[in-house]
């Protein structure tokens, strides 16, 4: 089980969640922030610090979200942008920095 960004960031990075993340499992994109579900430990820690409530328990996604538990898992495991191979579960949030890309739909999503 993990936890996951969905639309509200898009657009509002706003970087609480990464200040409590104990896993440093929270990637900066673009345009939003993405979990990591392998790195993940369900501490619950980001949740309630999310100023936009997007951040939910992937059991506990709306429906009509449910696009990002799947988006979240594809910006680790994708090649996205520019760079020349996937993310991986191996890598940390910290040390990578900004990523620079974002994925097909937070792209696409209507800013």
């Amino acid at each position: 089980m993990a936890f996951v960004v969905t639309a509200a960031c898009i657009d509002k990075v706003d970087g609480a969640c990464v200040t409590v993340c104990p896993a440093d499992c929270i990637y900066e994109g673009l345009r939003s922030r993405y979990i990591n579900p392998d790195q993940c430990i369900d501490c619950g820690a980001c949740e309630p610090v999310c100023p936009v409530g997007a951040i939910f328990n992937e059991y506990d996604v709306p429906k009509e979200l449910e696009a990002f538990i799947e988006d979240n898992r594809t910006f680790v495991t994708d090649i996205l942008g520019d760079r020349f191979t996937a993310l991986g579960s191996g890598a940390s949030a910290g040390k990578l920095g900004p990523a620079g890309a974002d994925t097909i739909l937070v792209s696409n999503f209507p800013g």
